[in-house]
């Protein structure tokens, strides 16, 4: 994907959505530099901070270790949020303060930023698309292919989909594993982010453990991290995954379709609005990815129909992770039990032609 394919797809919230729509938020696309300036700030430099207290206090108290890990995590996902915009290039007017900030906060969140921006902006261009699953979203089969399936797939996608697989080694994963990956067939400029955002990790985590020591660099780093992974793919997965999400295939696909009925208004206590900068309201967030975090309340007060959205608490986002396959009859998410007992109340072609006879 070259620059223009790249702006193109980045671009798919605006072209992509109702006519009305895109006149209703074209107002909250703007940027405020100093809004910019002000999210990092209030994001980037408290992680820093705190990690600072939590090397100087490493012996203490574990439960301080414990209790300082808390908020540098909320931070670290407030930071992602932030690079997240970045990728978006809509924290800040200027495309170029866009990549260079989203680069810089890329080390902070292990991810190279033009890979990275390359394969959400192809998760917001096919959000909800059955025939263009697999890049920059979770993983879901439907009931059919998930039978399908040998018993070692179907026993792979169970795993994958266990919680404390997703929530506990998806973080390593997601964090450590997959961005150092390179692509073979990827383009060039992408190769080039990941090799260079390794190199600079490499050297930077490379001086700070010969410095610090690589036990308590370990031990400041890894649970505020691990925490910030394991909320960030629950906010992810809460997001897109819930009973009446919305999927399709073909010509029946709409854009608009898939940001108010595939995307949930997250609502969350003020606090943790905060830390997670507004993503909650992801159904703006997918009409149009050019509005930056800090409009997305306004841009959600300002039409009646986003009152409608699929809405979630913290209690309905942990009862989603129930749910594993999508069915095509019923055009929901199900869970593994209720897509066997279906299975199960589908009477057989024997049955069917006995019955016929009969």
């Amino acid at each position: 994907m070259d620059r223009g394919d790249e702006a193109r797809t980045q671009g798919a919230a605006v072209e992509g959505s109702h006519p009305c729509f895109k006149h209703v938020l074209a107002p909250f696309e703007r940027a405020r530099t100093a809004s910019a300036v002000g999210q990092v700030a209030t994001s980037l430099l408290p992680y820093i901070a705190l990690s600072v207290i939590d090397y100087l206090t490493l012996g203490v108290s574990p439960v301080l270790t414990v209790l300082l890990a808390l908020p540098a995590a909320g931070f670290l996902v407030r930071t992602f949020v932030v690079f997240h915009d970045c990728a978006h290039g809509s924290l800040m007017p200027s495309r170029r303060a866009n990549a260079r900030v989203g680069a810089l906060l890329g080390l902070f969140v292990l991810s190279p930023f033009v890979q990275w921006r390359h394969e959400h902006a192809i998760h917001h261009a096919t959000s909800g698309d059955l025939d263009r699953r697999g890049v920059g979203d979770v993983l879901t089969l439907t009931v059919a292919e998930y039978n399908a399936k040998p018993w070692y797939g179907r026993a792979a996608y169970r795993l994958f989909r266990n919680p404390l697989v997703m929530f506990g080694l998806g973080p390593i994963f997601a964090m450590i594993v997959a961005p150092r990956v390179v692509g073979l067939r990827g383009r060039a400029r992408m190769r080039r982010s990941v090799l260079a955002t390794d190199a600079v990790l490499a050297a930077a985590i490379g001086l700070l453990g010969s410095l610090l020591g690589w036990l308590k660099l370990v031990e400041v780093w890894a649970p505020a991290a691990m925490l910030a992974g394991s909320a960030g793919i629950w906010l992810f997965y809460v997001q897109h995954q819930f009973e009446e999400a919305y999927w399709q295939s073909g010509e029946n696909w709409s854009y608009t379709d898939a940001a108010l009925r595939g995307s949930t208004h997250l609502e969350l206590p003020a606090v943790l609005r905060f830390f997670t900068a507004n993503i909650g309201l992801h159904h703006v967030h997918h009409l149009n990815a050019k509005i930056p975090n800090y409009n997305l309340r306004r841009a959600h007060d300002s039409h009646p129909a986003f009152a409608e959205v699929p809405t979630i608490g913290i209690a309905d986002g942990m009862r989603a992770i129930r749910f594993k396959l999508w069915d095509q009859e019923q055009a929901r998410l199900v869970t593994f039990g209720q897509a066997r007992r279906s299975k199960a109340s589908v009477p057989t072609l024997s049955a069917s032609v006995a019955g016929a006879e009969v």
